[in-house]
């Protein structure tokens, strides 16, 4: 079978994001962003890229500049991948092109948002692009009434992605028997993990949080208990930033049906 070949191009024009609305409308099932939208930011220091097989819109990153306290960055507000081509390393695959021609626009900070319980987000932000976060968004979007999110409040993690810095580079080693494991999980009587711990008195060395492997499985199953995790890790993740703690690595659980993020000191990180 013949290796597909995977074309990424900055997106500028019309006709380009016509392409995107199709796509998102693909994805989410939900009302696209506004081509004048996305062609004015293209047009003013933005970056949208795409990823074609055989030439047609299979992936696409949306990001546009962003400032706060004196400070400019580009803030990436949308990547989106076709369900046919997901889990095919295309998400990190546009990440790294932003991030090459990022730098070349100057930038030195990417900023985007993700819900905490996603896993499959987390490890792509944390593991393999060694991005970090330190910033919880309680509710950030409101109600949304797409697939994913509906029913739910909207928390988000703050990503940071310091593209010229150490830790993109060669990201914080950790060894995972220096690092505490205080919040215990059990089993539902539906098999679904239970969170059942959430106070802990933080020691200032790593620590794991575990999180569903298949949050949107135990949504479907179990709303109440989906609502349960979003409360419960929102208290865990507030508490350990207001503690100087962040997000430097993600773990997949080799047993049961949880994974876990792993926070350190903030001030370990090489983020210059």
């Amino acid at each position: 079978m013949a290796a597909v070949t995977i074309d990424l191009r900055v997106l500028k024009t019309a006709s380009d994001m016509n392409l995107i609305q199709k796509l998102e409308e693909t994805i989410w099932n939900m009302a696209p962003l506004p081509v004048h939208q996305t062609i004015t930011a293209a047009q003013n220091g933005g970056l949208l890229l795409g990823a074609f097989i055989e030439e047609e819109l299979v992936g696409f990153s949306y990001g546009f500049p962003g400032f706060n306290k004196g400070k400019g960055y580009l803030c990436s507000h949308m990547l989106g991948i076709h369900p046919d081509h997901q889990d095919k390393g295309l998400g990190a695959l546009l990440k790294q092109e932003q991030k090459e021609l990022a730098a070349e626009m100057g930038y030195d900070l990417i900023t985007w948002t993700f819900d905490p319980l996603e896993s499959r987000n987390a490890y792509l932000n944390l593991n393999k692009l060694n991005a970090v976060c330190s910033t919880y968004v309680e509710n950030c979007y409101g109600d949304m009434d797409d697939n994913l999110n509906h029913g739910l409040p909207t928390d988000r993690l703050k990503v940071e992605w310091w593209i010229t810095s150490s830790h993109v580079e060669e990201r914080l080693s950790i060894e995972a028997a220096s690092a505490e494991n205080p919040f215990d999980w059990g089993v539902s009587e539906d098999n679904l993990p239970v969170l059942l711990n959430t106070e802990w008195d933080a020691s200032g060395g790593p620590v794991f949080v575990p999180i569903p492997a298949n949050f949107q499985a135990i949504k479907n199953q179990n709303f109440e208990l989906a609502m349960d995790w979003r409360f419960k890790t929102r208290g865990i993740f507030q508490a350990l930033f207001s503690k100087g703690y962040a997000m430097a690595g993600f773990v997949k659980g080799t047993e049961g049906p949880v994974h876990y993020y792993v926070l350190v000191q903030r001030n370990e990180l090489k983020l210059n």
